[in-house]
Parts: structure tokens; sequence; C-alpha cells
């Protein structure tokens, strides 16, 4: 008997976890380093020090909003000159000295920012420094090369024309924001493009690639010191705007909100594709998040995936249910003073266009007047996991500390972001909701199969309608 309860105690204890020391201990994690050099550059780590690559790349606090009507499209041809040679490296030059380091060197244009990144090994960081700053500061815009990339550019802009979705956010933000630069498109006008001179170019760069607009980013296996160190070496140079503006504080007039509309009907497109927003908030706005949570309440939906009751939104249930969609994506697009929040609708259903918008808004409305906790909960579990699953290597932590320091002037750490999204109660979605939602001008662009899509003034009353 007494060896029996002791075999027992014994296995027992085997099975307790508190017989044994758990390996597993917290830990920090890396803290992001801030520090700004004497001409203004901003230098941002966060190190990792067992990771064997980093990200390194230059986040610029100019794009397309930065344009007039007549050069509309520089920035984005500037991106496409940065790897056709500088003073000191000719086009192959630079490619075979990325290629053998083992490389990627890349760029991209926003409304907001232009970004050129490297990822690199841990010991090629210096390499790649050298290289963004090469390309940066001695690019040579020579007119052949320049003439050559018109026709690049001109193809790459009949393929975003195939793209529907990139042709109805555009539609969007010219009527959202008609006559203002937030409204200009990205790539420009063809005409733009094909007139481009280098003079523009080279008065862009004089005018936007400051030190002070500027932040040099290193995620990764790359250490702060070391990073400043090459910073000081090879930007020292970079001229400073003759009016500095701190990082995150509005270098432009403000965007004004214009309720209207734009219809592209097309019947030989099988489908209606409709965006409709109200004006969303900028990146340093206290709603922010509220307005995030508020996103996620609607979510995106596609009925190739289905529908479940456990993972998708009341929208997404009256949707199927009623077969009036194909899909919806629900977007929350902040700039540095505004923004865009609404959604995005793809129908086969024509004949019932209307009822689509209508209990879509009807949705919408709806946040104004009671959201239901468990939905702002289950938002709220989604939304932590979309901001910060996504952060799982070093180009994308990169981007997220170029992207807050550019837009805000700080970085809030995955930690802060969790704090913030957890804080947000049913009360901020229905305070939003009433502010930003409940009576509010609409933007609206369609496009495609479009003839069933009520007049702007129907929809528009759907955004105070009380009638369930």
């Amino acid at each position: 008997m007494l060896a029996s309860n002791l075999r027992r105690a014994l296995r027992s204890a085997a099975r307790s976890p508190r017989a044994i020391r758990s390996f597993a201990t917290a830990v920090d994690l890396p803290a992001t380093e801030i520090t700004t050099l004497s001409n203004g550059l901003t230098v941002a780590t966060e190190s990792h020090p067992h990771a064997e690559t980093a990200t390194v790349g230059v986040w610029i606090d100019a794009g397309s909003r930065a344009e007039n009507d007549a050069n509309n499209g520089t920035a984005h041809f500037l991106e496409h000159m940065a790897f056709k040679g500088t003073n000191r490296r000719s086009q192959h030059a630079l490619e075979l000295e990325v290629e053998n380091l083992g490389s990627h060197l890349n760029a991209y244009t926003s409304r907001e920012q232009t970004v050129y990144y490297a990822k690199s090994f841990r010991k090629d960081v210096g390499n790649s420094v050298d290289i963004i700053s090469d390309i940066l500061q001695n690019s040579k815009l020579e007119n052949a090369a320049i003439e050559r990339e018109r026709d690049v550019i001109v193809r790459e802009q009949q393929e975003v024309d195939k793209q529907t979705e990139e042709v109805v956010f555009d539609h969007l933000h010219s009527v959202a924001f008609q006559g203002q630069p937030l409204g200009r498109t990205i790539l420009g006008p063809k005409k733009n493009i094909l007139s481009i001179k280098r003079d523009d170019l080279a008065s862009y760069i004089k005018t936007n690639y400051t030190a002070d607009r500027m932040v040099l980013v290193g995620a990764g296996g790359v250490d702060h010191q070391e990073l400043v160190k090459h910073a000081e070496k090879h930007f020292s140079g970079l001229p400073v705007s003759p009016n500095p503006i701190p990082l995150g504080k509005q270098a432009h007039g403000k965007s004004s909100f214009v309720g209207s509309e734009v219809r592209v009907r097309d019947d030989t497109m099988p489908t209606a594709h409709i965006a409709i927003a109200v004006e969303g908030v900028g990146w340093s706005s206290p709603d922010y998040f509220p307005m995030l949570v508020m996103q996620s309440i609607f979510g995106n939906w596609d009925r190739a995936l289905g529908s479940s009751p456990i993972l998708s939104s009341r929208l997404s249930h009256i949707i199927s249910s009623n077969n009036l969609a194909n899909s919806y994506m629900s977007f929350s697009t902040s700039y540095s003073d505004t923004g865009l929040w609404g959604i995005y609708l793809v129908t086969e259903n024509l004949m019932n266009v209307d009822d689509l918008t209508h209990f879509t808004l009807k949705e919408w409305t709806r946040m104004s007047i009671g959201p239901l906790e468990n939905e702002v909960e289950r938002a709220k579990s989604q939304l932590k996991a979309s901001l910060l699953l996504t952060l799982d290597g070093t180009t994308a932590i990169a981007e997220d500390i170029g992207r807050q320091l550019v837009t805000t002037g700080r970085r809030l750490s995955p930690k802060q972001i969790e704090f913030a999204v957890d804080a947000v109660t049913p009360a901020d979605i229905q305070r939003v909701a009433q502010k930003y939602l409940w009576d509010k001008d609409i933007a609206i662009a369609a496009l495609g199969r479009i003839e069933g899509l009520l007049d702007y003034n129907r929809i528009r009353a759907d955004m105070s309608s009380l009638i369930y």
C-alpha cells in the first residue's frame, strides 16, 4: 500500500509543473532608440542582437502631396530614376554591387511619403547606408535615362488602370479632396509623365529631400551607435529646409473634405464597384484608434470564403443572407491632417444595389445609437492581431518605425498599441460614430454596372435615417 502511494506521488510530482523550473522568462521587446543629428536628420533603430539580417532605409516626409498640378507625378518618377546610376556608380555597377552583397534594394512612393530601403546581412549595413545615401544625393538623372523611363511609367500606368480597385480609390480621392494635393494620383496624369523634365526632378529633390524631413531607420541586426556614425558619414551634407518643421507637424495647408461623387458607368463590366467614405482622422488624432476599431467591426467579407456566425460581422450576415454583394472591404486611411473612412463594395446583383448601400449605411448609423459590446471586443481582438502580427520581420518593423516617426514624430511600441486598442469602449465607438458618421457628407466613387445606384441625395439621406 505504501509503495503504491509512493509511486503515485512520484508520478504526480513528475507531471507537476511546480516541480520543474520553467525556462520561459519574460523579456522586454527591444526599445526604439532615436538620435537627431545636427542637421536635423533623425536616426531610429530597433536592434535585435541575435538577428543576422537587417533592414535600413530612409523615410522622407514628401510624396505626391508635395506636388502641384504641373509637376504631379514627379515624386514617383524620381523613385524610378533612383536605380539608374549616380555620380559614383553606373547603373550596372549599382546593380552588381547590390547583387554581390545579396541585398534587396527597393523603393516606393505614397501620397505623403517616399521610401528607399535595403535588406541585407548584418555585416553589410554600412554598405547599404552608403548605397542609399548615394542614390538620394548623387543620382545622375541623365536625360537619356529619363526618356527611357517615361515608357516604363506609362506602361505601369496602363497596368494600374486595369486594376479596378486602384481606379476606384483614385476616383474616391479625387472627389473627396477636389482641387487639392491629396486628390491627385501618385503616378500623375499621362501628359505630365510625358513632359516631366530633369529640372522638375532636381527641383523636387532640392525642395523636399532635406535632412529635417528624413528618418534613417534600422531594424534587426543593426547597432544604433554604428548607424548614427554611418549617418554622420554619409548624410551630414544634406541641406536643411529654410524653415524646418519638426516631424509629425503639418508642413502643408489643411485639406478640406468635399461631399460629392463620381460615376463611371461601364456596361461591359459584369459587376458594380462602389466606394463610400466620410472624412476620417489623421495619424495624430486622439480618435485614431477608436476609428480603427469601428472599421474593424465591419471588417472584410468575401462570399468565396463563406460566412461564420462567430467570425463575421452583422453586416456580412445581412449581405450574405440576402446575396447583396460578392465582397466588401472596410477601410480607414489616414494622412497627416485628415483621412478617409469607409467601405468598398463589389456586387453582381445589379438589381439590388440600392439595398446594398441602404443596409450598409444602416449599419453605420447603428454605431451612433448603440454598438454591441461583444462586437466591439471581437473587433479589438482582430485589430490587435492585424496590427501586431504583421510586425514579423525586419522590413515590417522598419516600415512601422519610419511611418510613425514621419507622421507623428514618435513611435508607439507594440505594447502601447495594444493598450490603446484595449482602452477603446463601446461608448467611444458611439461617440466617434456620432462625430464622424451621423448626418455627415459622404464621397462616392462608382465604376461598372452602376445603373441601379440611387442618386447622391438618396444615399446621403441614409446617413441620418432612423428607419430600420
